[in-house]
């Protein structure tokens, strides 16, 4: 009987489409690929792609992990769908991981996680030794005076050391996501800390039923 869980990590909340296969803690094989659109076709023949790296199949999987942002708007509706109907039809678990818990995992603490939400702002959360703060939407001004000497991954910020992650994306989504298993968990879902654009898409987002 196998040891450690097998999981397989997805993100689309940027211009790409980054997937990551981990055992327990040991990353077997990854992929990210740029595209600004497209991650909707490209999202599950990149998934099996990488399955058939490994020579394993769906059936392997223990459970899925899945990037829920904050990020663009229809790319996490993309990865968020994907890992509901995946976890239906294979009856697995599928585990939202926040963006900011992904870049933060395995790294000291206090860290924060600053990312560029444009408009002159910016998507923040603080991690601390005894656990982290609610995900904020901030004015960069405001944030590098909140942030000033906390170690900072992703932006940089004055006053603030700037830290690499220690996994990349989908492979810390996937690290994350197997050391959840075994505890209740919600289902997957979009963290947005601003609404959509006014502008719709041409394309209408994949739907996500409650």
């Amino acid at each position: 009987m196998r040891s450690e869980p097998l999981v397989l990590g997805f993100d689309t909340s940027a211009a790409h489409c980054a997937a990551a296969l981990v055992r327990g803690d040991t990353v077997l094989t990854s992929r990210v690929e740029d595209m600004a659109k497209g991650q909707a076709e490209r999202l599950m023949p990149l998934l099996e792609d990488l399955l058939a790296e490994a020579g394993l199949g769906w059936k392997d999987l223990d459970a899925l992990g899945v990037g829920t942002g904050p990020g663009n708007f229809t790319g996490v509706r993309i990865s968020v769908a994907a890992a509901r109907g995946l976890a239906l039809g294979l009856q697995i678990p599928a585990i939202g991981i926040s963006i900011f818990e992904a870049l933060a995992h395995d790294t000291p603490r206090p860290v924060a996680v600053a990312l560029d939400a444009r408009r002159d702002e910016t998507y923040a959360q603080l991690f601390t030794a005894t656990g982290a703060e609610a995900p904020s939407l901030t004015p960069a001004v405001a944030l590098a005076e909140t942030l000033a000497g906390v170690p900072v991954i992703g932006l940089a910020l004055p006053r603030s050391a700037s830290l690499p992650p220690r996994h990349p994306l989908a492979e810390a989504v996937a690290l994350v996501a197997a050391t959840k298993l075994g505890t209740a968990q919600p289902r997957p879902a979009p963290l947005y800390l601003r609404g959509a654009d006014a502008a719709p898409p041409s394309d209408p987002p994949p739907v996500i039923l409650d």
